[in-house]
């Protein structure tokens, strides 16, 4: 099976050993680095419909890139888009839902697959509107975050919730509902305006027993800034 660990603290390199007949998939121009024994193809995984929905869902490429190692054992580099942190997953016993933008890459084992979502939960998704990725299958699963990225376990009787744009993945055992507000009541005009007075945004609340990878860094909120800057 391929080898991932995380080389580097700041702004780390996904470094991947292939044994001879190995491959894996990543996220589109990922690959920084590779070795001569190794052959990089662009692939649409699992053909045009589950790209179309991954791309839909996920917010990746419809085309991704396919490293196998056909000439020998060789070693390869992978870089998330966004500067952060890094996690290597082992996916089997335990599957996990990803959120937009999270998915690096991933042995030839593991599989990305598409899931609905309840009506609530879509019409309140950043994106991805009905549909979530899952995986599948097993092997070792690399996600990244924007910025530092931390690790919480949900037990029974400790709900968490977490703002939506700090989620970068999840144990799929976690029940799971996306609201506008940390508050129970007020109704849902009340909870808008409190959204949008105390600067919350959308929050996903978690109960049940698994864990969640959250990092320290807002996407959409950091862009924002950027471009309200003058130039």
């Amino acid at each position: 099976m391929p080898v991932f660990s995380v080389t580097g603290d700041i702004d780390p390199f996904l470094h991947v050993s292939l044994a001879k007949g190995e491959k894996i998939y990543c996220e589109s121009d990922a690959m920084v680095m590779m070795e001569t024994n190794l052959e990089l193809k662009g692939k649409m995984t699992g053909g045009i419909g589950a790209a179309l929905m991954r791309t839909f869902a996920n917010g990746e490429s419809f085309f991704q890139q396919h490293v196998e190692a056909l000439r020998g054992d060789g070693d390869c580099l992978l870089s998330p888009t966004l500067p952060g942190a890094m996690r290597v997953l082992e996916v089997g016993s335990q599957q996990y839902m990803i959120s937009d933008g999270a998915f690096v890459a991933a042995s030839s084992g593991v599989e990305l697959k598409v899931r609905t979502q309840s009506i609530g939960n879509a019409l309140f998704a950043q994106s991805g509107g009905f549909f979530i990725t899952e995986t599948a299958g097993s092997g070792q699963l690399a996600v990244s975050g924007f910025g530092a990225m931390s690790e919480l376990e949900v037990t029974p009787g400790k709900d968490v919730v977490i703002d939506n744009a700090h989620v970068v993945c999840w144990d799929n055992r976690l029940k799971y509902e996306i609201s506008i507000t940390t508050g129970s009541s007020g109704g849902f005009l009340g909870n808008l305006i409190n959204s949008q007075t105390s600067g919350e945004g959308m929050v996903l609340k978690f109960s049940g027993t698994g864990k969640i990878l959250i990092c320290s860094r807002n996407r959409a909120a950091f862009l924002a800034w950027t471009q309200s800057k003058p130039a």
